[in-house]
């Protein structure tokens, strides 16, 4: 049976109503592993697409314009953005933002898919809140994106895209001079804020960084069984040579009682506090040293029930 990982990075509250201007900060209630509402992008267009990589060192930095090819999908407007992040890396966090330039902004939605380019988990675009600008940044929307790749993987991927819903609305922006008498304790004027109209172009950034309190988890549980993974390079298989006949592997010997007894805590402790990656790595270890209950132990963790 196939086990999934399910957990929730943060959870916030309050109503988007479609048509209208998106508050400076929008309050939203999701789960990111929900991807019923998400775009159903057929596997061959996923397969042919052109995947950028990402790296911890730099953060990446795409102009979307109408020479960038679209993604001919119901639900998808415009140029997207495609890219694969490192699956070896432990949790993942992803900074993702979009400048707001000339009174227009890129409204971003993020589908994430596991190594198989399944969907695993979707952000969509009230996910992304307006941020005022500061010393280093201008206006934009931004959200913050928290993924732990399951073991096992290589890669998993992050589509950027906007929706013909996301055109329809627009965000209002703070008034410079609002902000400055406010920062600078100054009254503030009684004038009307900027409106940032949604388009099909824009620029997106994204920075991806390692941190130890991820949630969401990509790609199944415990190798289950499912597609084949993505074909990357030559896919002619190598020539049928004859094995040499490997030598009997030796028998794990049952870990000891107390010791299980400590991983099995331990598993169940990360766990409650969110630190998959930890869970999972005690996991492995207690494995590796015979643990026969360990797994199971994760398994009802992951659930709640544990």
């Amino acid at each position: 049976m196939k086990t999934y990982k399910t957990f929730t990075a943060l959870c916030l509250s309050a109503l988007l109503l479609a048509g209208h201007s998106l508050p400076a900060r929008a309050a939203i209630n999701l789960m990111p592993q929900d991807v019923s509402a998400a775009p159903a992008i057929p596997l061959s267009s996923l397969q042919s697409m052109h995947w950028q990589p990402l790296d911890t060192a730099r953060p990446q930095v795409t102009t979307l314009t109408a020479g960038h090819s679209p993604l001919n999908v119901a639900g998808i407007t415009g140029p997207v953005a495609a890219y694969s992040l490192p699956a070896t890396l432990g949790e993942l966090t992803i900074t993702l933002s979009s400048e707001v330039q000339q009174n227009q902004v890129f409204a971003p939605n993020v589908l994430i898919l596991d190594e198989n380019l399944r969907p695993a988990a979707w952000f969509p675009s009230r996910w992304f809140s307006y941020q005022q600008p500061g010393v280093m940044a201008a206006d934009r929307l931004e959200g913050v994106m928290k993924l732990t790749p399951v073991p096992g993987q290589q890669k998993i991927y992050l589509l950027v895209f906007t929706t013909e819903t996301d055109l329809a609305q627009t965000t209002t922006l703070v008034d410079p001079a609002k902000a400055y008498a406010k920062g600078t304790g100054h009254a503030v004027p009684d004038i009307p804020d900027p409106v940032a109209r949604h388009t099909t172009s824009g620029t997106v950034k994204i920075k991806l960084s390692t941190r130890s309190d991820s949630s969401i988890l990509v790609g199944p549980l415990f190798g289950s069984s499912g597609p084949a993974p993505v074909t990357v390079g030559n896919s002619q298989p190598a020539a049928a040579s004859r094995a040499p006949t490997a030598a009997p592997v030796a028998k794990t010997q049952p870990i000891v009682q107390d010791t299980e007894g400590y991983f099995n805590d331990a598993i169940r402790q990360a766990s409650v506090q969110g630190n998959i990656d930890k869970a999972l790595r005690l996991l492995d270890e207690a494995e590796r040293l015979g643990s026969t209950s360990a797994r199971q132990t994760f398994i009802s963790s992951v659930k709640g029930k544990g």
